[in-house]
């Protein structure tokens, strides 16, 4: 964070603020990459001043990624595995979110979580939740439990250590029926959990009451369902969070997503030197003691990206006005049921 200082430069597909039908291209530079140039060259012809890491770390890529690829190197897994790769996930998010806001789609994360330390009950709007979590240190709308939090990470850097948490995403406005009930490869909830998942670190997804559904009797895990001539069908509760059948009621989408400990530790676990087989303390790479904070961040732009394509798929179009037609053409005829 010190070092790499992040801007997106949007090089193809937009106009004066207007895409134009085309690719959008993006492309973020950061301050270090220049010093791997040779290191990490295309050419057969280099310099060779770069050791190969055989020492791989536990819960990383490493080992397994030199297994499945032949490599003789972890430096050819660590590099592409890495979580520098959702840098463009967030820029491509931005995209996507530019054009939930079209429809009155809002998608807001948080943090809940970090090193057992937990927020208290976060009452009030997704947008002031969001609101109090861009003011936090550690993304998290809790004031007091901010500090808490802030606390284990320092007390776990101190101690070459990492801490994992659980962050939340909310998604406002979201019509109702996007996503399938009748084919499985493309149930919203389905979708937004591989999308979740295939962010580098998460070991668990739930979306609304999630697990906690397993431990509750039906009758106080189901939504009632309730009518209102202005309102139209709505639903006084949300334990389902948002997605019932694998496509979206119209409530807000709720997921959480549990993420590890950065596997790079400064106090390094015992590994086994890939070449030699004897075994060393792992190797160390620059690293962070928390990432959960960012995490939230990535997990807005994974979410935002899901539900963009499911409005496309849904309502269409080649222009934002003909996809705002359809939109409102839908929305109309719901409100008429």
């Amino acid at each position: 964070m010190a070092i790499e200082k992040d801007k997106a430069r949007i090089v193809s597909g937009v106009r004066w603020g207007r895409t134009l039908g085309s690719p959008v291209g993006i492309v973020v530079e950061n301050r270090d990459w220049a010093n791997w140039l040779s290191k990490m060259s295309p050419d057969m012809a280099h310099d060779g001043a770069m050791k190969a890491v055989t020492r791989p770390r536990p819960g990383h890529a490493d080992l397994t990624g030199m297994m499945k690829y032949a490599h003789q190197d972890a430096r050819n897994v660590l590099e592409r595995s890495s979580a520098r790769e959702t840098t463009m996930r967030v820029a491509v998010g931005a995209v996507a979110k530019a054009l939930l806001r079209e429809f009155g789609v809002g998608v807001m994360g948080w943090v809940r979580e970090i090193g057992g330390v937990s927020a208290g009950a976060l009452k009030g709007t997704p947008t002031a939740l969001f609101k109090k979590a861009e003011a936090s240190d550690v993304r998290c709308p809790d004031p007091d439990a901010s500090g808490k939090m802030m606390k284990a990470i320092d007390a776990a850097k101190k101690d070459g250590d990492s801490l994992g948490g659980i962050f939340e995403v909310t998604v406002t406005g979201c019509p109702p029926g996007l996503g399938s009930y009748a084919q499985r490869d493309r149930t919203l909830d389905g979708l937004l959990a591989g999308a979740m998942m295939s962010i580098q670190a998460m070991k668990g997804v739930e979306i609304g009451l999630g697990f906690d559904s397993a431990r509750r009797p039906g009758s106080l895990v189901h939504d009632e369902i309730f009518y209102n001539p202005k309102k139209g069908y709505y639903r006084k509760a949300n334990n389902a969070g948002g997605i019932e059948g694998g496509m979206s009621n119209g409530s807000d989408i709720v997921i959480r997503v549990a993420m590890k400990p950065i596997p790079t530790l400064y106090k390094p676990l015992r590994s086994v030197d890939t070449v030699t087989k004897k075994p060393f303390k792992a190797s160390v790479e620059r690293s962070d003691s928390c990432a959960v904070p960012a995490a939230a961040v990535v997990g807005e732009a994974a979410a935002a990206f899901v539900i963009a394509q499911a409005m496309c798929e849904k309502f269409g179009g080649d222009s934002m006005d003909e996809m705002k037609r359809n939109f409102d053409g839908y929305m109309k005829y719901i409100k008429s049921l």
